[in-house]
């Protein structure tokens, strides 16, 4: 759309309200904050939500592989051949063996329930999830009875590098005495910080040899832990896993990641698709307070259209006069406030850090949303995809006002001023 200089220069006159016009142009001003925070607000959410989703699933991902190979039922044995196979297709990056159980700690009195992961060293090693947050001790001496910890874990049970840490394993042994628990100690020798509060909490991490001997699973392991070249894509990584198990003959199940943990990949997608509806409503607000400001400023303004009309102006020209008023309402409002929620949301980990430190409430508790700090990641598609609905609904907004200005008729408009 066109705008000659005279019909610009009526729409920026009428921007400018006179005193007698004031409630209109607080009304206008209104509208054009109400963008603002309706764009900022969303761009925020939408960043802070991304964020939230890469950091968690690159975490979950990074610590617990793409995809896990069970065995039909109980233990896999004899997976050598298996596990060679599957090192050997092209989509597979790495494979390694695994025993997962659930076990007690015990230290010093105090005792809780942990999640016990035991893999080769050079596995864990070369997991940079862990290897490359380390914040205590070393890697180097994970061997033998030498196990890993997560940092919350190590100051929850007063545990430092070198301590003897027990474990209870929930089946039990049988002695004279009858059925007791099985205990053993093992030695501290890495702490790791990953940021995510239920691994730094309850994991440990041990050597494959010694998880098999403490859980009694003898050659046996609880799975084959597989990374994939892309693991948004695992369709042809797990073709090539079920063939590699029919060409050594062996029943498998797969599972990857997105099953795993189906109840986090869900429940992120709904809550962002809600967040985005229902923060919409806050430019839809906005969007109706400029079809109300415009109405009313048509209204005032009826003698100065039916002058404009005697004096040749078009119906044309009138429409398109309230709708650049209008317009520059919605286009400065929006561009405000991608302004202000871009900053905020490149911000957002500082602003909490200041929010915390004056009023002594953390309102990121890494309890509540697993991670220890409060994410953000600005995806150029949903601001584009903000903008336009933004603008969209307040070009909307200001049609019906504009075409009942045009429609106004300038003798009934001149006859009762």
């Amino acid at each position: 759309m066109i705008f000659s200089p005279f019909e610009r220069l009526v729409a920026m006159r009428y921007l400018r309200a006179r005193r007698q016009e004031g409630f209109i142009s607080v009304i206008t001003w209104f509208s054009l904050i109400g963008i603002a925070l309706g764009v900022a607000t969303l761009i925020v959410v939408m960043s802070v939500m991304n964020g939230f989703r890469q950091d968690l699933f690159s975490r979950v991902i990074g610590l617990n592989g793409h995809m896990n190979v069970y065995a039909e039922q109980g233990v896999l044995t004899g997976y050598q051949p298996l596990l060679e196979q599957i090192r050997k297709e092209p989509d597979i990056v790495s494979a390694a063996p695994i025993v997962e159980a659930q076990a007690l700690v015990s230290h010093n009195g105090a005792a809780s329930g942990v999640f016990v992961r035991g893999m080769p060293p050079e596995a864990l090693r070369g997991r940079a999830a862990i290897a490359g947050h380390i914040a205590y001790g070393s890697l180097d001496d994970f061997h033998g009875d030498g196990i890993a910890i997560g940092i919350r874990m190590a100051q929850r049970l007063g545990l430092n590098i070198g301590d003897t840490l027990t474990l209870i394993s929930p089946v039990s042994q049988n002695t004279i005495f009858g059925a007791a628990p099985r205990m053993r100690g093992y030695k501290v020798v890495a702490i790791f910080d990953v940021g995510m509060f239920e691994y730094d909490n309850n994991f440990i991490f041990m050597p494959l040899q010694a998880a098999q001997v403490f859980f009694k699973t003898g050659d046996g392991v609880s799975a084959l832990e597989i990374f994939a070249g892309n693991p948004d894509d695992l369709r042809g990584a797990r073709d090539d896993i079920m063939q590699a198990a029919a060409d050594v003959h062996q029943q498998v199940q797969v599972m990857d990641w997105q099953q795993k943990n189906a109840s986090f990949v869900t429940a992120i997608q709904v809550e962002r698709n809600v967040m985005f509806l229902i923060l919409t409503l806050i430019i839809l607000v906005a969007a109706f307070n400029i079809i109300s400001s415009l109405i009313m400023l048509v209204k005032d303004k009826g003698r100065d259209i039916a002058v404009l009309r005697t004096m040749g102006a078009t119906k044309g020209m009138v429409m398109r006069i309230f709708f650049l008023n209008g317009a520059c309402i919605g286009v400065f409002g929006t561009l405000f406030g991608v302004v202000l929620g871009l900053v905020v949301a490149k911000n957002i980990e500082a602003i909490r850090q200041f929010v915390q430190r004056v009023t002594h409430v953390d309102p990121f508790s890494p309890s509540v949303y697993f991670l220890t700090h409060m994410p953000s990641l600005i995806d150029p598609a949903d601001v584009w995809h903000i903008v336009a609905m933004s603008l969209s609904l307040s070009l909307l907004a200001t049609l019906y006002p504009s075409w009942r200005a045009a429609k106004m008729d300038p003798v009934e408009a001149l006859r009762y001023e």
